[in-house]
């Protein structure tokens, strides 16, 4: 008798209706998308001594002797400017380039480091380890996997070159003018030593200030194939936990970096 109430018992729960899981297509209809990227255009900034921006030359645009429209563009622009992606290599011999990098580096839970009270108060603010220990006295550690954005507030400046940037000069000799805030070498260092983070991005033109003359974060965090996003459009709108990121670069190949389409999904 006990035998047989054991297998009933067993066949009941097997014959449970279970709970369907929503597909990832149903999971993200419901939510909300935000566009993390700045449109490329005439105004789109790039640094001070690139010799050129972003071009959009027409090959087409009008009616054709058929009687139908059609319109068809050429563009020419640099790698770096704008809304976009740091390969690896652009610091790293050695590392991956724009298209090695695995799919599973630009797509993920993403958390929103906000130091913009401070950052706003000191155009040279550096995010150091003590804003991140902060963050997470808050909101819990900074798990594995997760992109970490960075939020300035100046975002919000874009694409004013002279708030932006902190000077509306170009050449060679405006690099020496750029003020804007960047991530702490030894911030760089204490991630990739103590956080197994998929890739990192900011509101801002670079992951190191703009008066940065050794690039010492880039270096950091690329020699350790950590992507960089950077020129993040929107982080405002983003909460501090609990958005999907997902960043998918022109895929130049043995590309130091490329035009970024950042976009973040939150839940309702």
């Amino acid at each position: 008798m006990k035998k047989s109430l054991f297998f009933l018992l067993i066949l009941s729960s097997c014959i449970q209706p279970r709970k369907e899981v929503p597909t990832p297509a149903q999971l993200l209809a419901s939510g909300t998308w935000i566009d993390l990227t700045y449109a490329f255009s005439d105004s789109t900034l790039y640094w001070p001594n690139n010799k050129i921006g972003f071009h959009l030359d027409t090959l087409f645009n009008g009616t054709t002797p058929g009687g139908f429209h059609y319109s068809s563009f050429q563009f020419c622009a640099p790698e770096h400017g704008g809304t976009h992606l740091d390969a690896p290599v652009h610091f790293a011999e050695g590392r991956w380039t724009c298209d090695r990098i695995p799919l599973e580096r630009l797509q993920g839970e993403a958390v929103v480091i906000d130091v913009s009270e401070k950052a706003l108060k000191d155009r040279d603010y550096l995010v150091n380890r003590e804003d991140f220990e902060n963050w997470e006295a808050k909101h819990g550690k900074i798990s594995d996997s997760v992109i970490v954005l960075l939020r300035t507030g100046y975002g919000q400046f874009y694409p004013d070159r002279l708030k932006y940037f902190g000077t509306d000069q170009k050449g060679e000799q405006a690099v020496a003018e750029l003020h804007f805030p960047g991530l702490d070498p030894d911030a760089a260092a204490w991630l990739v030593q103590n956080r197994k983070i998929k890739a990192i991005g900011l509101d801002t033109p670079s992951i190191d200030y703009g008066q940065s003359k050794d690039f010492k974060s880039h270096r950091i965090l690329l020699g350790e194939n950590i992507p960089v996003f950077e020129n993040v459009a929107n982080a405002d709108r983003l909460p501090a936990t609990g958005c999907y990121v997902l960043a998918l670069p022109m895929k130049i190949e043995g590309g130091s970096g490329g035009p970024l389409r950042i976009v973040g999904w939150l839940g309702k």
